[in-house]
């Protein structure tokens, strides 16, 4: 048995079956990264020590009845911006080299309590900014598929490590793609909830109108086991929604009869790639045969989306990045002469080019002469593109199109030109304005031997709609990763 191969799921069901242990799993990711992350830099911190201790105790746990759950057991890996307490936590930038919280993010509380044995903390884009993963700090993360390419972004870590067996899954940040976009360039599956679905709380802010925690897994089912497990109602979450129903693990039925699926014309013109098109049709055609309803509409506002997302989350982001300034905690410049000269020096040697560039932008749409004239004309966009997705939904349960317009670029090629990576976001974002749950599922490999993604779109807190068509698509074809080629 290829313990490595196996879901999150599978495995759990296994450990609790006593046919392997909780140290046996541990130790084969262990082994893992020992022997391929200097290839692929998935993580940013690997805490060996703390998780063989803490699969110890999970196992005493399992075995005295205490830990039922599914995901009992399973070695995880936790993106870096989400506040592990006493582990390092550098949301990949320099600024928080020396950062380790006092605290637990609400999401990975959710899961410890699960049962799951944490392995350590995943690279991204310097605090979430970025589609590929190449503006860390720790250097970038290369995609498992072909290490020359890369692994998308900023959830890169995350969804690198799930595919190259380096965790069994991983939680990610989605501000506008971050969870698909990746999860589509490594061939893995990955869940954008419903804002407000899982807490923020110990989330490190990018875009707090934006961000939303979601899983990164092998699976559909994983994914809405996952889900289950980290959504909640959390009163230290101001954007938090108390949601009657939580058991998204019901919708994973190979039935979708009678479903309503629009594709939008907007979503398949120029600029996609033609294998991506091909992959993304031949998907929605599967889900006809299934007994899916599809038809093709307009959706309108959609060129809109990208300018009004870059406006609203680097205003939101020259905001929340405020607080790093060398008082506090992490980063301070050891050479200033005075307190706004420390000021100046922290963050000009602490943020790198990307970061430095949102916090321009997002400072001078905000400024004073500018504000009416950027940041009020994006929100009022970004309530007419949420206007544009509630008729769609009055019509359609799910829409389908791609998550990326290309596959995964080589190393390089996007950093050199920032509006080409901005542009790559064009299929995710409207998603995060509107505030709507995503999937991205694979659906198959292009003629350079790179992963193509599926994305559905749900309405409002209509997880169990795209979790349903996911989970109908996927029973079509078999998960493989980039060491089954």
């Amino acid at each position: 048995m290829d313990l490595l191969s196996l879901t999150a799921v599978e495995l759990s069901k296994k450990i609790k079956a006593k046919e392997v242990t909780v140290i046996e799993a541990t130790k084969a990711v262990l082994n893992q990264i020992d022997k391929i992350e200097d290839k692929i830099n998935s993580y940013v911190t690997v805490d060996k020590e703390g998780a063989i201790k803490r699969a110890e105790e999970v196992q005493k746990l399992i075995d005295d009845g205490s830990l039922t759950g599914p995901l009992a057991g399973v070695p995880v890996a936790i993106k870096d911006n989400m506040c592990t307490s006493g582990m390092l936590t550098t949301c990949s930038s320099k600024i928080l080299e020396n950062f380790y919280p006092t605290y637990t993010a609400e999401a990975v509380l959710n899961l410890e309590k699960a049962g799951v044995v944490i392995i350590g903390k995943t690279n991204m884009d310097e605090f979430a900014m970025g589609s590929t993963t190449e503006t860390s700090a720790y250097g970038p993360t290369k995609n498992p598929w072909n290490t020359e390419h890369v692994p998308g972004g900023s959830s890169g870590g995350s969804c690198s490590a799930v595919s190259a067996n380096e965790c069994f899954f991983a939680l990610g940040s989605d501000t506008g793609g971050s969870i698909r976009q990746p999860s589509s360039f490594c061939g893995v599956t990955g869940i954008k909830p419903t804002y407000g679905t899982v807490s923020r709380y110990g989330l490190i802010a990018y875009g707090s109108s934006l961000d939303q925690i979601g899983p990164v897994a092998k699976d559909v089912t994983d994914c809405a086991t996952i889900l289950e497990t980290i959504a909640s109602y959390d009163k230290k979450d101001s954007t938090s929604v108390a949601r009657e129903d939580y058991n998204f693990t019901e919708a994973l039925v190979d039935d979708v009869t009678g479903m309503k699926i629009g594709i939008p014309k907007d979503y398949f013109g120029e600029g996609l790639e033609s294998e991506v098109k091909e992959a993304v049709l031949a998907a929605a055609k599967e889900l006809e045969k299934k007994g899916a309803i599809i038809e093709e509409f307009d959706l309108r506002l959609v060129d809109y989306a990208i300018p009004a997302y870059y406006v609203i989350a680097a205003a939101e982001a020259s905001s929340n990045l405020a607080r790093f300034d060398g008082v506090k905690y992490g980063y301070r410049s050891e050479d200033y002469n005075g307190l706004h000269n420390m000021y100046k020096k922290t963050r000009s040697e602490g943020f790198g080019p990307e970061v430095k560039r949102r916090i321009m932008l997002g400072s001078f749409v905000l400024s004073s002469g500018y504000y009416d004239a950027y940041y009020l004309k994006a929100l009022r966009t970004k309530a007419l593109i949420k206007q544009e997705f509630d008729k769609a939904f009055e019509k359609y349960d799910v829409i389908l199109g791609p998550a990326a317009p290309t596959t995964a670029p080589k190393i390089g090629d996007s950093l050199s030109d920032p509006i080409k990576m901005y542009l790559g976001d064009i299929y995710t974002i409207s998603v995060n304005l509107a505030g709507l749950p995503g999937i991205s599922v694979p659906c198959g490999v292009d003629s350079k031997g790179l992963p193509i993604g599926l994305q559905l779109i749900g309405d409002c807190f209509k997880e169990k709609n795209i979790i349903r068509a996911a989970y109908a698509f996927e029973q079509t074809r078999s998960y493989t990763g980039p060491f089954d080629k």
